[in-house]
């Protein structure tokens, strides 16, 4: 019984540690994925290098050209992008 009076202070920190450090931050993540998967042709982004650009083609699974001027076009991976500012609507299905 002492024994496990032992390590109730480290399950406890552990239990803290979980719930306001690691489910927040995959929760995080998660959104991120999510906003990336959805991104699509007209949506204006910003990278993690801090360009701001609207997405002109999604290219692969895991790449899109953006175009930050006009004439200017890069290709940029998905997981770079930092937050999407403005996303076009659906286009409607007949």
């Amino acid at each position: 019984m002492e024994a496990i009076g032992q390590f109730m202070p480290l399950i406890l920190i552990f239990a803290i540690m979980y719930f306001l450090l690691i489910r927040p931050q995959q929760k995080k993540a998660k959104e991120h994925q999510a906003m990336v998967d959805n991104v699509r042709r007209g949506d204006q982004v910003v990278t993690q290098g801090g360009l701001i650009g609207k997405i002109s083609k999604v290219k692969e699974d895991n790449e899109v050209e953006v175009e930050l001027a006009e004439g200017v076009k890069v290709r940029v991976v998905k997981s770079t992008i930092a937050q999407v500012m403005s996303k076009t609507e659906p286009a409607a299905s007949k």
